[in-house]
């Protein structure tokens, strides 16, 4: 559902695995397009005498300035929905398209629900498959994946799944909450826009002091833990400390100020760590004054109980 290049690269990757492949979109001169590359192409989903299929929604999620806009995602969803009400099969719908963490197990859930007049993972199934494809190599991409993820309520989707996904190779890892595969696959794109925007910080700063940041950047990408080990600052709910972070990154602040650079990714690094470490304390406060009014508890029950055994 989505014929788009996510689309259009899953489909294509299906079929040369030996698959058949249906692409539905509503755009039709992109339905004529796939028609002429010898391709199952339709505008309209149906679902009627169809087998036990996977249905992949790799539909349009633009964003609309600070949010996402679902509205061509959610039609689509209505449209699958009305088809599996249509159905005399049970089909699994495979969300596909980057998507707010929750979305899955709401928005999508509700529509096929909605729709369909059936229950998800009792009339059909439902799953997380977030795609990793980038535009320019999405069909390569696709038939060499570095990484694929699984989430659904339902083991038997997920093992559905694993058996139609696992020839492709790479990593592959498994969650029982939708949500959890919605949230790695934003993150995993912010991640990267943070890195990109770092080192074009940084490259304001090497300009300003006429140096060359390219050798900078490919050695620090060899030198920092944080580049270097996986594990490495993953494990949310603890700010940094110690001597050098601290010092550096606010040293660093300054320096730059010095030569006209104003870093504000930098900047709200430090002001993310400020406030976590004010949570980190507060709560540290809260447990430490608990203990201790359980201490005067016990304190004072066991002088009670001292005076109990002496009466």
């Amino acid at each position: 559902m989505g014929s788009g290049v996510v689309g259009a690269a899953t489909g294509e990757g299906f079929l040369k695995a030996g698959h058949d492949v249906t692409f539905v979109d509503i755009n039709e001169v992109r339905v004529r397009e796939l028609r002429d590359r010898g391709w199952d192409a339709r505008t309209e989903i149906d679902l009627a005498g169809e087998p036990e299929s996977l249905i992949f929604l790799t539909l349009p999620t633009p964003n609309d300035g600070h949010r996402y806009d679902l509205s061509a995602f959610t039609a689509g969803t209505a449209a699958v929905g009305r088809a599996i009400a249509g159905a005399s099969a049970r089909h699994i719908v495979v969300v596909r398209s980057t998507v707010p963490p929750g979305t899955t197990e709401g928005l999508v859930r509700t529509t096929l629900e909605e729709n369909s007049g059936m229950v998800a993972n009792e009339g059909f199934g439902l799953a997380s498959n977030p795609e990793f494809l980038r535009a320019a190599s999405a069909a390569e991409d696709f038939a060499n994946p570095w990484m694929t993820i699984i989430a659904s309520r339902d083991p038997k989707n997920v093992e559905r799944l694993r058996e139609l996904l696992s020839p492709f190779g790479g990593e592959l890892r498994t969650f029982s909450d939708p949500a959890e595969a919605e949230f790695i696959k934003s993150a995993h794109n912010i991640y990267n826009a943070t890195k990109i925007s770092f080192w074009n910080e940084m490259w304001l700063v090497a300009q300003k002091l006429g140096l060359d940041l390219d050798p900078i950047a490919a050695t620090v990408a060899r030198s920092a833990e944080g580049s270097i080990n996986p594990e490495y600052g993953i494990r949310g709910g603890a700010p940094y400390g110690g001597v050098c972070l601290p010092k550096d990154t606010q040293g660093f602040l300054g320096f730059a100020d010095t030569v006209g650079v104003n870093m504000p990714l930098l900047s709200a690094v430090v002001e993310v760590n400020d406030r976590l470490a004010e949570i980190v304390d507060h709560e540290i406060d809260t447990v430490a004054h608990a203990d201790a009014s359980e201490l005067r508890g016990q304190s004072t029950a066991a002088a009670a109980a001292q005076e109990r055994e002496s009466a």
